[in-house]
């Protein structure tokens, strides 16, 4: 049984629809299995068994990873991310899991300026220690994570950032649950590192050029300090305090490493990822201004 942990999220839900399509069956974990249920469509759900699971009660968790053979672990950023990560990959050791495929980060290192990539270093670390066999995703930024600009751009036409003209690499979650389901199914694509990018990276001026020309009306970048931008995220973006410190790591650490695209996706996947002129024109609408 191959069970996937965040199945409500953006990359586990990815990954439920990358296997479903191809009719691969899965259990799906979530705090809330009835609303998981319902958003699935009538050919998905004979596929996907529901259960309940919730990372702070280990015996929920306990339960819906017996008969699992192989997992996929990616679970909300957030304060008890750590932990909870790390209660689940010693369940599933216990539980007789044989691979875990986990979503971490490019720079996973015990000295990473970004606090959740220190993190993920201690979560990678205990999946050694236990000998599963683990494959290791290593996305950068998200595209869907841009979405959170479409407010700023749609009621005024800017982008606050700190990374002046460095560039940063942008994945599209559905490319990297084509790229778990493929770890899933393919036992010669399991265990290893995979660094997931899409096939250029953009700086901000340049991700402001390209959605001006999309909108037909200019779109400017304001870059900021970093603790100016931290500051504009919580009080403008509504972002809780732990969450506009995370972008603002992220955005200082595409500064100080250059970011550069790689193949792993569409060597694994036999098709390039997609782009990001293709992602943000899918979600247009959302970037327009409120009044058109």
């Amino acid at each position: 049984m191959i069970t996937i942990m965040g199945a409500s999220g953006a990359t586990g839900g990815a990954t439920l629809r990358s296997l479903t399509a191809q009719g691969v069956p899965v259990r799906a974990l979530s705090r809330d299995p009835g609303r998981l249920s319902a958003g699935l469509d009538e050919r998905t759900r004979p596929l996907v068994e529901p259960v309940a699971a919730d990372a702070e009660d280990p015996d929920s968790l306990r339960s819906a990873l017996q008969g699992t053979r192989q997992l996929f672990l990616t679970m909300a950023n957030g304060p008890r991310q750590v932990d909870h990560e790390l209660l689940a990959v010693d369940l599933a050791a216990q539980a007789g899991v044989e691979h875990i495929v986990k979503v971490s980060a490019p720079a996973a290192e015990p000295d990473s300026p970004v606090a959740v990539s220190r993190g993920h270093h201690l979560i990678e670390q205990r999946l050694r220690a236990h000998g599963v066999t683990a494959t290791v995703l290593r996305p950068y930024a998200f595209m869907q994570k841009l979405l959170l600009l479409a407010p700023g751009i749609a009621a005024a036409g800017l982008i606050h950032g700190t990374m002046g003209t460095a560039r940063c690499n942008y994945v599209d979650c559905r490319d990297i649950g084509d790229v778990a389901a493929a770890a899933l199914t393919r036992p010669e694509a399991a265990g290893g590192s995979i660094p997931l990018t899409g096939g250029r990276a953009y700086s901000y001026p340049e991700l402001a050029g390209l959605l001006g020309a999309l909108l037909g009306r200019p779109v400017a970048y304001v870059d900021l300090p970093p603790g100016e931008l931290r500051a504009h995220l919580v009080a403008r973006a509504g972002m809780p305090d732990w969450l506009a410190a995370h972008v603002v790591e992220i955005q200082r650490l595409a500064v100080e490493r250059p970011e550069a695209p790689d193949d792993a996706a569409t060597r694994l996947i036999g098709r390039p990822p997609r782009t990001l002129e293709a992602f943000l024109q899918e979600h247009l609408d959302r970037f327009r201004h409120p009044h058109h």
